[in-house]
């Protein structure tokens, strides 16, 4: 026996590699490819959604809308800022001492991880404007350690944030008791590409732990690739 497969010894070595790249190919072929989904405002939880669109499931028309706020530098920072870029948003509130300390840790983090993408961006908007000016955020932000080209906190009208983070972004709730246009910010990161498109939604208070039901900001940052490569 071990005369034959020395005699055949370079057959049978061709037929195994053979083998592990048809089996490779095969397993290539039927393994789903990855996709991100194109989030609509009938896709997530009601609560997030402003009820003028909350029904709305077209793919194809659901943008982020158009946009004007003051960043920590006192700088207006619009769409344009924002154009063929993907970027990252949340919403928080600088005094918030619960879920938002945790949440601007993984969205430093993050920074570090794409500050060498020159296609990528976060986006922060507070949702106690009133609170919040530009100074409060310029030393926030320098307390945090914010590169300015990558990562603007914005302020700005209240009315309009609650519209945009109910309307375009989906990740804020109405607060049940309070004045109107009040905001309940969730721990959502919420991913956008670069054609306005909402992409994924990730628990901003989970680094890498395994979390059931969500994303965590490791899996953003893979996802963030996954869009670099394939748009």
């Amino acid at each position: 026996m071990k005369a034959l497969f020395y005699r055949y010894r370079y057959l049978f070595l061709t037929i195994g590699v053979l083998s592990v790249i048809i089996l490779s190919l095969f397993y290539n072929a039927l393994k789903p490819a990855k996709q991100l989904p194109i989030y609509t405002p009938a896709m997530v939880n009601p609560e997030l959604v402003d009820s003028l669109v909350q029904y709305q499931n077209n793919k194809q028309t659901h943008r982020i809308a158009d946009f004007a706020f003051t960043n920590q530098n006192g700088q207006t920072i619009t769409q344009e800022d924002y154009k063929d870029v993907i970027y990252v948003a949340d919403f928080f509130f600088t005094t918030c001492q619960t879920i938002c300390p945790i949440m601007k840790d993984n969205m430093v983090w993050l920074q570090e991880q794409i500050k060498d993408m020159p296609d990528v961006k976060l986006l922060s908007f507070t949702v106690t404007p009133d609170i919040d000016t530009p100074e409060v955020l310029h030393q926030y932000a320098q307390k945090k350690g914010v590169i300015d080209s990558k990562w603007n906190m914005v302020t700005g009208d209240k009315k309009e944030i609650y519209y945009l983070a109910r309307q375009s972004f989906l990740a804020v709730k109405t607060a049940e008791v309070g004045e109107l246009y009040d905001m309940v910010h969730t721990e959502n990161f919420v991913l956008v590409d670069k054609k306005g498109r909402i992409r994924g939604f990730y628990d901003g208070t989970v680094l890498d732990e395994e979390k059931q039901g969500v994303k965590n900001v490791r899996q953003l940052l893979e996802d963030i690739q996954f869009l670099r490569n394939n748009s």
